[in-house]
């Protein structure tokens, strides 16, 4: 039997850590060093898309043999040709201004996902929806003294009380809001010969 290729996931994310964690494959995580800036005309879903693959390209290139994946979300407001980009906040005062802007509103996360193994390479985006509903300034207040979020995009955490600021979500993998689509991600690491 030939022994399957180290998995490492190229994120510094602790969230896409914990979901990995959850298939029970051994994987090693490795920053693959790519800075997270847009281009100019480029839409939220293919942002996502290209981080994606130059974090896993990034690790590849260092690790040849290894099944590579990389991963990245991009939230936006207002669509994809008029889209408000939503980046982790970092600070109380620009969280409350992204939930602010979310209050009422349907926010957008594209979550791309590349798997890399030798020559090959395996994509996918996972769009989510999430509807939120009306927040006053008070339940924003409350909101981020419960739960502080400044390093999610959006400024929430929805494995968490984010849940209580929505009104519905519409995704076909609950973990691509997280930050890594399992559903699919399964399915490319069986198609490399990973039995999860």
């Amino acid at each position: 039997m030939t022994p399957l290729p180290p998995i490492i996931l190229a994120s510094t994310s602790p969230h896409r850590r914990l979901l990995l964690e959850r298939l029970g494959v051994p994987f090693t995580v490795l920053a693959p060093g790519v800075a997270e800036t847009s281009l100019p005309g480029e839409t939220p879903q293919a942002r996502a898309l290209r981080l994606a693959r130059d974090k896993a390209a990034a690790v590849a290139m260092q690790h040849p043999t290894a099944i590579v994946i990389g991963s990245d979300q991009v939230a936006s407001l207002g669509g994809e040709r008029a889209a408000m980009v939503l980046h982790k906040p970092g600070d109380r005062a620009t969280c409350r201004g992204q939930l602010a802007a979310m209050s009422g509103q349907v926010a957008h996360f594209d979550t791309a996902v590349v798997l890399r193994h030798g020559g090959v390479e395996l994509a996918h985006t996972e769009p989510t929806l999430v509807h939120f509903r009306e927040l006053t300034p008070a339940q924003i207040e409350h909101y981020m003294e419960r739960e502080p979020a400044f390093d999610c995009a959006g400024g929430f955490k929805c494995e968490g009380l984010g849940v209580t600021l929505f009104q519905s979500v519409e995704t076909r993998d609950p973990t691509a809001l997280v930050g890594l689509p399992l559903i699919w991600v399964c399915a490319a690491l069986r198609e490399l010969g990973v039995r999860v």
